[in-house]
């Protein structure tokens, strides 16, 4: 066999017993930024069979520009825990007790290859168009790939089905809109709905993106910056210890619920 066709068969044959063995996960996470990547972790350790799935070609989310494509962010102290559970690099900052300076490419790598590493497998350049919906309970995704919907081309989806899902994709909390939308339910918020992000207020916005972080409606989470937007939380620029431990805690909730 020529060795062209032994590299495209690999691929082929490889990507499909991949995606074929994720069709039916524990838990399924929209978005594989920093929030997510911490779950899957987490999730995956404690032998969960979990899936990201990414709209983007590259997992990581708002991680690698740091500052205004300054490649480096800040983390606080009581997320350090998270950080050396993946092997990532920190130091002091000078002057700022209390917080630590990351190389944003370090990191953002870092969460990647820790999630994977753990377990959990990623699928980029797909994108979640809609829900699953089974008696009264989000039960999984709708999916294809992003440049289809981008194009506006007529195929048809796959479904993935979940135990859980998880809205972790950032600022616009895409699956909650459609779980709204769609699934045309009320979440567990003030009003039912996506309250909606407010400006910025770094220590307010680090707080609520940690205390925002919960299950929504039965089988459908948010952590992150969705989480955030869901409950009207502050948004808080390139600090990144809420969103470190706001995927510890979703990771926590999805566990603690398996358990009852």
């Amino acid at each position: 066999m020529a060795s062209e066709n032994i590299i495209s068969k690999a691929i082929v044959q490889n990507y499909a017993e991949k995606l074929s063995e994720s069709l039916k996960v524990d838990v399924a996470l929209v978005g594989a930024g920093p929030s997510a990547l911490v779950a899957a972790r987490y999730l995956t350790e404690a032998g969960l069979k979990v899936a990201l799935f990414e709209s983007r070609l590259a997992p990581g989310g708002g991680v690698w520009g740091g500052g205004m494509l300054f490649n480096e962010l800040i983390v606080q102290d009581d997320a350090l825990d998270i950080l050396e559970h993946f092997g990532i690099a920190h130091r002091p900052v000078r002057g700022g007790e209390g917080y630590h300076s990351i190389d944003s490419v370090e990191m953002a790598s870092g969460l990647i290859f820790g999630a994977v590493h753990a377990g959990a497998k990623i699928f980029n350049a797909i994108k979640v168009e809609d829900v699953v919906f089974h008696n009264d309970r989000i039960a999984g995704l709708v999916i294809n790939w992003s440049p289809v919907l981008k194009l506006g081309m007529f195929v048809d989806p796959l479904t993935i089905l979940a135990g859980a899902v998880v809205d972790a994709t950032g600022h616009p909390s895409t699956v909650a809109n459609l779980v709204i939308n769609k699934a045309q339910v009320r979440l567990s918020t003030p009003t039912g709905g996506i309250l909606g992000e407010h400006p910025m207020w770094v220590d307010s916005g680090e707080v609520s993106c940690v205390e925002s972080t919960a299950e929504y409606y039965p089988g459908f989470y948010a952590c992150g910056m969705s989480a955030n937007n869901i409950m009207g939380g502050y948004r808080m620029g390139p600090i990144f210890g809420g969103m470190l431990k706001s995927g510890k805690k979703v990771a926590d909730l999805i566990l603690a619920s398996r358990k009852k």
